[in-house]
């Protein structure tokens, strides 16, 4: 009987592991395999060549600078598009006429297409019939006017202002379901104890929200890492490398170069700082709950 509904229990995952190991393991192990080769992505023959790809990586100063510029979108996602999305969550949380309308129209950007979005905005970014452009010299801002996504100045920051509109809804969502969460009876305490509106978000809402900010800060990191169409149908990672993040550079070596070895080698490296990052995250969230 034991025997029978241990097999009946995994009977009920065998799919789910079966899914995840041929779409996620097998490929893990084919990618770690040709990252010690040097292949063309076409003829059978491979060169085996051992730690060469990685120790070339090390010297990439494109490849840096993508990991550079990639960390610079996340560090703007993490400030400016969450401190949005929380703000807004914290609005819609309250008691407020058409509450349900705005819920939707803070999740629209989400569920749009990121090809759509990037073709979009280039055309609003253009620096010939661009409508920002326009708007400027209406608003008699001449002196502002410049091509933003061919100018290696304004480029990446251009880019990731969009990544943050983009993104931000989701991050809303998980904001206003932890608020909802909060038992009212806290904030009806706090009011009564003469607390204003930021002290009962400082001393209420804070600190029982730490689990939910830990989750988003998690989620967009990973997000934003590996941002890749929004950059591909904005910019194509230029100009000049100046909005090359590591997906494109790992396109760029696959597809551009002939290089699937050396493109191997930079995904399992990618992989590996995520992953690092995923779990100081973790060991951090773990040390704040204990706090």
């Amino acid at each position: 009987m034991k025997l029978r509904d241990a097999l009946e229990n995994y009977s009920f995952v065998l799919p789910a592991v079966l899914i995840f190991s041929l779409f996620y393991i097998v490929p893990l192990f084919w990618v770690l395999q040709l990252s010690m080769y040097q292949w063309d992505g076409i003829l059978p023959d491979k060169v085996f060549v051992g730690f060469r790809n990685f120790l070339e990586i090390a010297q990439d100063k494109i490849w840096w600078k993508a990991m550079y510029q990639a960390g610079y979108i996340t560090l703007i996602a993490l400030t400016f598009q969450n401190a949005l999305a929380l703000s807004l969550a914290w609005a819609c949380d309250r008691d407020i006429k058409g509450g349900n309308i705005y819920r939707v129209i803070f999740y629209l950007p989400v569920v749009l297409s990121e090809v759509v979005v990037g073709l979009v905005w280039r055309w609003i970014y253009d620096g010939n019939y661009g409508l920002l452009n326009h708007w400027l010299v209406n608003l008699g801002l001449s002196h502002l006017v410049r091509d933003w996504l061919s100018d290696p100045k304004t480029a990446l920051i251009s880019v990731a202002v969009i990544h943050c509109w983009k993104g931000f809804g989701w991050g809303f969502i998980i904001f206003l379901a932890g608020l909802q969460t909060i038992p009212r009876q806290l904030y009806e305490v706090a009011r009564v104890d003469g607390a204003n509106s930021w002290q009962m978000f400082q001393k209420v809402t804070m600190p029982l929200m730490v689990p939910v900010f830990i989750l988003v800060s998690i989620l967009t990191i990973l997000g934003t890492m590996q941002v890749f169409v929004l950059i591909l149908s904005m910019t194509g990672g230029g100009p000049g490398y100046h909005t090359e993040v590591p997906v494109t550079r790992i396109l760029a070596s696959m597809v551009g170069s002939s290089r699937f070895g050396y493109a191997c080698s930079q995904g399992v490296i990618f992989g590996g700082i995520l992953l690092a990052v995923s779990f100081m995250q973790i060991r951090m969230s773990k040390y704040m709950r204990q706090a």
